[in-house]
């Protein structure tokens, strides 16, 4: 009850109206959406956009909504993390929505890879739409507009769980930085600081949903985030976000933003300063 009303009280300390424009003015955005039990996060920068993720198949009607309220006609690019439903379940509607510059997936071996419905309506949408699907690779850099994505992860390295081939990305602009891992558990955190690939950061998109296996110790140390962002769903059944990664990230930050508790959560860079709007106060 504590760490909720804690969380409540940032929420409502933070609080203001969103002003979702665009194109935008010469800030990076990062738009945290609330997707339930998933993740999707939307990035734009002097007129250049990211989508990473989508959540489920059932609330991709609510991104789409949300995308085209901000203006969006094309996404330059969309970071599909990993083959798992509440991350890319519904992509293939995003795909046959907007005009798609280049798709960015995880390569996993073809005996791992998921035979899903939703995997082959992805597949299926890319190949109607003649879209561009390649490979992330560490050390690629994508620019969007003045802001500096860097691919940091997967590497080539064999893993049991498909969580650990999350596309993970270091985020640049100006003075400001942004780590974002999808369901990254501690192997993939471990590589990532094994090859020195993430450093001190700004905002820290918790990994896997806040899950007891992500945030570790060894990587919080690191990076020791001001802000961090959590994208669960109310009430879900994984208990998500665990109470140990909380407090793990209580010893670094008091700012930690819920999207089951804030909704939505818009965090805008002017290069210098950073800025948060949550969708609602939590009271």
């Amino acid at each position: 009850m504590l760490i909720v009303g804690i969380l409540i009280f940032i929420c409502r300390y933070h609080w203001k109206k969103p002003a979702h424009t665009f194109p935008a003015r010469d800030i990076l955005e990062v738009h945290f959406i609330d997707v339930g039990q998933g993740d999707c996060t939307f990035i734009a920068a002097n007129g250049t956009t990211m989508l990473v993720d989508c959540g489920e198949d059932a609330v991709s009607s609510k991104v789409i909504k949300y995308l085209r309220k901000l203006g969006i006609g094309k996404l330059d690019y969309i970071i599909a993390t990993h083959p798992h439903s509440d991350h890319m379940g519904g992509m293939h509607h995003i795909i046959e929505t907007f005009d798609v510059g280049e798709v960015i997936i995880p390569h996993i071996p073809d005996e791992q890879l998921p035979t899903a419905v939703f995997y082959d309506k992805f597949l299926d949408a890319c190949e109607d739409r003649k879209t561009t699907v390649t490979e992330a690779a560490v050390g690629r850099i994508i620019n969007i507009g003045d802001a500096r994505a860097e691919i940091i992860a997967p590497d080539d390295t064999y893993q049991e769980d498909i969580n650990n081939y999350s596309v993970s990305f270091m985020l640049y602009h100006g003075e400001n930085s942004f780590l974002l891992t999808g369901d990254a558990e501690y192997e993939e955190e471990a590589a990532m600081l094994k090859a020195e690939k993430v450093s001190s950061v700004n905002v820290y998109k918790a990994g896997h949903h806040g899950s007891a296996y992500s945030s570790t110790y060894d990587l919080l140390r690191v990076i020791q985030p001001d802000i961090a962002v959590i994208s669960c769903g109310m009430e879900n059944p994984y208990g998500h976000p665990a109470k140990s990664t909380i407090n793990r990230l209580k010893e670094y930050t008091d700012h930690i933003y819920r999207t089951d508790i804030c909704g939505t959560v818009v965090i805008e860079s002017d290069g210098k300063k950073l800025s948060v709007t949550p969708e609602r106060s939590a009271e």
